[in-house]
């Protein structure tokens, strides 16, 4: 029955991802340049607009229902958070335009690679420190420039549930610029349970996830953002135990319920 009930999901929404991908990513992408960025509407700008109608479209396509809690902080800011799912960048730019710092390879995945380029991610080389020392200029460019940038800490969606080690390597940027840091919880559930299922399966690629995600039932997708933390004077790697510390918390709270 679940097998049947997943099919008949794929039947409407593959149509909904190609309607959503051919007509609403071009107004999008459109609408991010420095027109998009000069016009206001309701005290917000076009781009911005545009940007998290589209990620939030996205969010809904796929079945989440999204629970924020908290306020995203004005820039220059460097949002730290936790790291479940490729549609995390989804859930965090639908509350708000953000530069990420992704893995290199998501830059050829399709729509999700365009969605982030349009975004202005930072793609890095893992394991290269030419790229990770390229990653931190270009972020502590953004800042300076009064920017919003988010980094995922723990290094990538790694195996296991529940919080990893947040890494301080990015942290550098937000002492460099004295900008604040805000940690932000993500965490998705269904039936008052945690939906671990929404990670990468061992072995499994891109397309197989996109699919299996698309034909899933309905889930809850929990953003706490958390209080901010302000960079000055602190060493970065007791910044990133700081922001680890208060995701944690957040995370082990108690799960809602439908």
């Amino acid at each position: 029955m679940t097998h049947w009930l997943g099919f008949l999901r794929l039947l409407y929404r593959v149509p909904l991802v190609l309607l959503h991908t051919l007509l609403g990513l071009p107004l999008t992408v459109l609408c991010q340049g420095a027109a998009g960025r000069a016009m206001r509407i309701g005290g917000r700008t076009l781009n911005e607009l545009t940007l998290t109608w589209w990620a939030g479209t996205t969010c809904r396509i796929f079945g989440l229902e999204r629970r924020v809690r908290g306020q995203l902080e004005a820039g220059p800011l460097l949002v730290a958070a936790n790291h479940i799912s490729w549609i995390d960048i989804q859930l965090l730019h639908s509350l708000g335009p953000m530069g990420f710092v992704a893995k290199a390879e998501i830059n050829a995945w399709p729509v999700v690679g365009w969605m982030a380029r349009v975004g202005e991610t930072v793609f890095h080389e893992r394991g290269s420190h030419d790229s990770a020392s390229g990653v931190l200029a270009a972020l502590t460019a953004r800042l300076r420039a009064g920017g919003r940038v988010a980094v995922f800490p723990e290094g990538g969606i790694l195996p296991g549930h529940g919080i990893k080690r947040f890494h301080a390597r990015m942290f550098g940027a937000a002492i460099d610029v004295g900008a604040r840091i805000q940690p932000v919880m993500l965490r998705y559930s269904r039936d008052g349970r945690l939906h671990g299922d929404i990670t990468f399966r061992p072995g499994e690629h891109f397309l197989g996830n996109f699919l299996r995600l698309l034909a899933q039932r309905k889930c809850i997708a929990e953003v706490h953002l958390l209080a901010p933390v302000d960079a000055a004077r602190m060493p970065r790697r007791e910044l990133a135990e700081a922001a680890e510390t208060a995701v944690r918390a957040a995370f082990e709270t108690e799960l809602p319920r439908a």
